[in-house]
């Protein structure tokens, strides 16, 4: 079942390292993107396995930035599931000039170890570019938003509600940079606040290996500030991917 699901996994990816290295040309009506693969097994004394999985596209339409993401995570030990996660997102900014953009996105999330069978945010606000060079950029966001968490059935009865709603303020920081010629830094951090915090926070290093194929290294934090019964505020993950641009 492990060879199964790598070889899937390893036939997804291969489409688009086939068109790695197109390039992206700014007011056009034309795609860009990232694919993401990584992959662990370990057998023998000890069956383990894990799989991350992401594409991003960007697509320019005249004044409009279009982004998608589709993101999937999911781990095993001794034939139990210790991790998994799926998340999906689609994000319009309209730029009112170079550095000045409208944004309004919808994301939709499942993670079953946080106690939520999903959860769906849905915000519009302002975008500002204080850095936009060949070498490096900063930009962040900010502005009202919505989110809707639904429980799962057992902490439905043990909470005695089934859903948690709240209005909230979105705020995104995005800085990137390049190391060298050949490497690239970035930090990403992405708050929703309300009746508590949810906060997520992206670190990684991507490192040309050759052509439009790299090595991304990224360690990620989830922080919940006021979770379910018996759930972990703090969540972690460090992942060791490939990554094809195109």
């Amino acid at each position: 079942m492990k060879k199964l699901l790598l070889t899937a996994a390893i036939t997804l990816a291969m489409p688009f390292a086939a068109h790695a290295g197109s390039e992206f040309v700014e007011g056009d009506a034309t795609f860009a993107g990232e694919a993401e693969l990584g992959a662990t097994l370990t057998t023998g004394n000890t069956d383990t396995s894990s799989f991350k999985a992401r594409l991003a596209l960007k697509q320019e339409l005249g004044d409009w930035e279009n982004q998608y993401v589709a993101e999937g995570l999911y781990k095993e030990d001794t034939d139990e599931v210790t991790a998994k996660r799926y998340f999906l997102g689609v994000q319009g900014d309209y730029q009112i000039d170079d550095i000045s953009y409208l944004f309004a996105n919808t994301n939709y999330e499942v993670d079953p170890f946080t106690g939520y069978d999903f959860t769906s945010t849905t915000s519009a606000g302002y975008g500002h570019r204080f850095i936009d060079t060949d070498r490096m950029s900063l930009k962040a966001e900010a502005g009202p938003g919505y989110i809707y968490q639904q429980l799962d059935d057992e902490l439905s009865v043990s909470e005695g509600y089934d859903s948690d709603s709240s209005v909230v303020v979105h705020a995104v920081v995005d800085f990137q940079t390049k190391v060298g010629e050949s490497s690239k830094f970035q930090q990403k951090f992405v708050a929703d606040w309300g009746e508590k915090l949810d906060a997520r926070s992206e670190t990684s290093l991507t490192a040309n290996i050759i052509g439009a194929l790299a090595m991304k290294f990224a360690v990620i934090v989830r922080y919940n500030s006021d979770p379910l019964d018996a759930k972990e505020s703090t969540d972690t993950e460090t992942n060791m991917t490939l990554l094809y641009s195109f």
